[in-house]
């Protein structure tokens, strides 16, 4: 038995399960009825806690990521920078800018001309915290927030930039954050997907988003994330076809999975399995998805909260409240891409319009989830997937500028799920060029998102074609100072 089980790529051992809880054979049941998926661990290590079972307590139960796709200006938000007003036009220092790789749009720029934020900065809360006219809304709340001012990434362009920040990877095929959450902790509710994919989109220049960004990898495909719609039809061909009853579709499903266990029995293919979960999870969301969709039964009090935006379908805000209420039904990682801030020029009126977006949706759900007692054990993130250069793209003008690709440093923050609140973390230099104080790696924002979910970035491996994977790589470190 114990061969079939290795040769199907089952990696919990059965052996130090009973030997440690010396309970015999009743706890193995009881375990199997608490934990469904205590014995559908694949590709692991051999004495890899089996899954749903955390390394230790965690912080955190779930995770809302608010990805600015295109990586919003750091220094027209977050990054108040008065020396580079003073130094506008201005070539850059090159003891400053150093030999750092450019992207194709600025490598053959004759002059590179510093400029600061057209809009004033104000500091805010009890710490202090710098924010900009553009964020009145986030300016409110940013004691309820940690502020991360040194990340850094290696990747210069957009998609893989884009790419690294979601998967550990700046290659593609590697599972996303909430396709290895999935299968490191398992689902919180039968009838709704572990992870979950909004879509908006504001009206700057878009970078592409695409599947990829969400799938399993080489993990099960039930780990994959869901893309949810703003259509009639949330989740595509989720309803039961024309001339088709409930109960003839539980009937023919009766039948399918019945063909697929054969199968499964004479293979042992473990994407057998997967496919009959996913046929019974489809099934079940059938009743599930329109209730969490349907928002005529929230107050008038979310539009203050949300803003105007919140009650049409497809917009930022609307995505806002829908990943409260995921989350609030037991969706364990919600992400939402909202596109638009890839601002190389035209960039003050964009990033105003960019701003107004997202800026009360943003603080709104932070303020909801706080109220409801969610905020505790919810992580929420908001940033993009690098930052913007301190010199002009093209030509500086009096009203207008644009700012490319700066991978060397960019602001996020985070709130909730046990991070420390108004804090803000790490600096950078007078121009906003480089890190000079707690430098943050993509690595270790991974290893620290996993940590509050009661996840070792070591531990969290899956063996494929050889090799151990991680989400982080062969880095990272938690970024203990972060932590409450």
């Amino acid at each position: 038995m114990e061969k079939e089980i290795i040769e199907h790529g089952y990696s919990f051992n059965r052996r130090r399960f009973l030997s440690n809880l010396s309970l015999g054979v009743g706890s193995v049941a009881l375990g199997s009825l608490l934990m469904p998926d205590l014995f559908s661990r694949k590709g692991g290590e051999a004495d890899a806690m089996p899954l749903g079972v955390p390394h230790f307590a965690p912080k955190a139960k779930r995770i809302i990521y608010l990805f600015q796709n295109g990586a919003p200006s750091q220094q027209e938000l977050f990054d108040y920078k008065p020396k580079l007003r003073e130094m506008r036009g201005q070539e850059i220092p090159p003891s400053v800018r150093g030999t750092q790789r450019l992207t194709g749009m600025t490598a053959n720029q004759a002059s590179f001309p510093l400029v600061g934020s057209f809009v004033d900065f104000a500091q805010y809360g009890q710490s202090r915290a710098w924010v900009s006219e553009l964020m009145p809304h986030t300016a409110k709340i940013v004691d309820e927030l940690c502020f991360v001012r040194s990340m850094y990434t290696e990747a210069i362009n957009h998609d893989p930039a884009l790419t690294f920040l979601q998967t550990g990877a700046q290659q593609g095929n590697r599972p996303s954050m909430g396709a290895w959450l999935s299968y490191g902790l398992g689902n919180l509710n039968q009838n709704l997907p572990c992870f979950t994919v909004l879509l908006s989109r504001g009206i700057g220049n878009g970078q592409g988003v695409y599947s990829r960004l969400w799938t399993n990898g080489f993990l099960d495909s039930v780990h994959q994330g869901v893309q949810f719609s703003s259509g009639e039809d949330p989740v595509l061909y989720l309803r039961d076809p024309d001339g088709m009853n409930r109960s003839e579709r539980r009937e023919m499903l009766d039948n399918l999975s019945r063909l697929n266990d054969m199968s499964y029995q004479e293979f042992g293919d473990p994407e057998i399995a997967t496919k009959i979960q996913q046929y019974e999870m489809a099934y079940r969301m059938q009743t599930a998805i329109p209730d969490v969709m349907d928002v005529s039964r929230e107050s008038d009090a979310m539009v203050k909260l949300y803003g105007p935006e919140c009650f049409i379908p497809g917009t930022y805000a609307a995505n806002c409240l829908l990943a409260r209420k995921l989350v609030e039904n037991g969706v364990r990682f919600v992400q939402l891409y909202h596109q638009g801030w890839d601002q190389h020029g035209n960039l003050p009126y964009e990033i105003t319009q960019q701003a107004k977006d997202v800026d009360q949706a943003s603080a709104g759900l932070i303020m909801d989830l706080k109220q409801r007692g969610l905020l505790d054990d919810t992580l929420v993130i908001w940033g993009g997937e690098f930052g913007r250069t301190s010199y002009t793209q093209g030509k500086l003008t009096p009203d207008n500028y644009g700012r490319d690709h700066h991978p060397r440093c960019f602001t996020i923050w985070m709130a909730g799920g046990g991070i420390k609140p108004g804090i803000v973390y790490g600096e950078t230099d007078e121009l906003g060029y480089n890190i000079t104080q707690n430098p943050v790696h993509v690595h270790d924002f991974h290893a620290t998102v996993l940590h509050q979910l009661g996840l070792d970035h070591e531990k969290l491996i899956y063996k494929h074609q050889g090799r151990r994977y991680r989400l982080t790589d062969v880095a990272g470190k938690v970024v203990s100072d972060l932590l409450s």
